[in-house]
């Protein structure tokens, strides 16, 4: 399956995901906004950086506000990575690729896409913010759910999945990046209670929490959180799973077509050059440093993707 199809149903579920991480995102924020003594700007531009929606904001607001930062990545139509934009692309992209869903898939996709949109008919006040994020949450939930539950494991499920873990790999590269480069407040606060809440929050901005306690008990030290975002295969939202998971299915396309192409070598040579560092190493290379490297291979793999499945032919 080449073409048109494979693009729907890629970008279908990175829209998906991008949905959810945003409203993930936008939960970070008001976590990390808690353990200031007083509420900054710095905060909440951090993460319009982190979502890469920043310029867009700046185009149409003179100012930043915590409630029109939270807006403007909801439900904001000029934004489109807003989490009402994204999950009204997905949408747009399931309608096309329709009959290579099953009927549950498109059910799931279609209720959550209608949910969201009437949840973000107008402003979130922020007594029901905590309901809204739970709800697009569990709506994209649903769409995953359905897929791993109904669809066949053919061309179509691996598109899936690889739509699905590049834009995952990309958002846990970035609130990583985020929490080293822009929000810690000062280099006197590392390692001091501020620091091990905001690191409390990125764990639990990517469900890796519970996960994290299993592993390492009741540490909060960043090099442990870094390596179980960064390295550990176990967890599902780590750079390493991720680019694993886009290989696995990469490879999968690969026996299916009898060829290897250009993506599935970058794949492998940033899972075995760049996931396979002790973690150390990567913190004497520098995080941020690693991270911007890891996250231009990312965009790279992807672009390349659609160039070798010829998504717009």
């Amino acid at each position: 399956m080449l073409g048109k199809t494979a693009n729907g149903l890629f970008w279908m579920y990175r829209y998906l995901e991008r949905a959810e991480n945003t409203a993930r995102l936008i939960e970070t924020g008001q976590r990390i906004a808690l353990t200031r003594l007083t509420e900054s700007d710095n905060e909440w531009r951090s993460i319009l950086q982190t979502a890469g929606v920043c310029d867009g904001y700046d185009a149409v607001h003179d100012s930043i506000t915590k409630d029109s930062a939270i807006d403007w990545m909801l439900r904001a139509k000029e934004n489109s990575s807003s989490v009402l934009s994204s999950m009204s692309a997905a949408r747009q992209n399931a309608r096309f690729v329709r009959t290579a869903l099953t009927h549950e898939v498109w059910e799931a996709m279609n209720g959550g896409y209608m949910r969201t949109r009437d949840l973000l008919s107008r402003k979130v006040s922020e007594r029901d913010l905590a309901t809204a994020l739970g709800t697009v949450r569990q709506s994209t939930a649903l769409v995953r759910g359905s897929t791993h539950g109904t669809m066949m494991r053919n061309d179509i499920f691996n598109f899936s999945r690889i739509g699905t873990y590049l834009e995952r790999a990309d958002n846990t590269a970035r609130i990583l990046d985020v929490k080293y480069y822009v929000l810690l407040p000062s280099v006197m606060a590392v390692g001091s209670a501020v620091d091990n809440v905001q690191w409390e929050t990125i764990l639990r901005s990517v469900s890796a929490r519970g996960g994290f306690r299993m592993v390492y008990g009741s540490s909060t030290d960043p090099r442990d959180i870094a390596q179980f975002l960064i390295l550990d295969k176990r967890m599902p939202r780590s750079l390493a799973f991720g680019v694993s998971a886009i290989r696995t299915n990469l490879n999968h396309l690969v026996a299916n077509y009898g060829h290897r192409p250009p993506s599935f070598g970058m794949a492998d040579h940033i899972e075995r050059s760049y996931l396979s560092y002790d973690i150390d190493a990567i913190l004497d290379y520098g995080l941020h440093e690693f991270i911007q490297k890891v996250l231009t291979l990312i965009e790279e793999l992807g672009q390349q993707i659609e160039i070798d499945y010829r998504f717009y032919e």
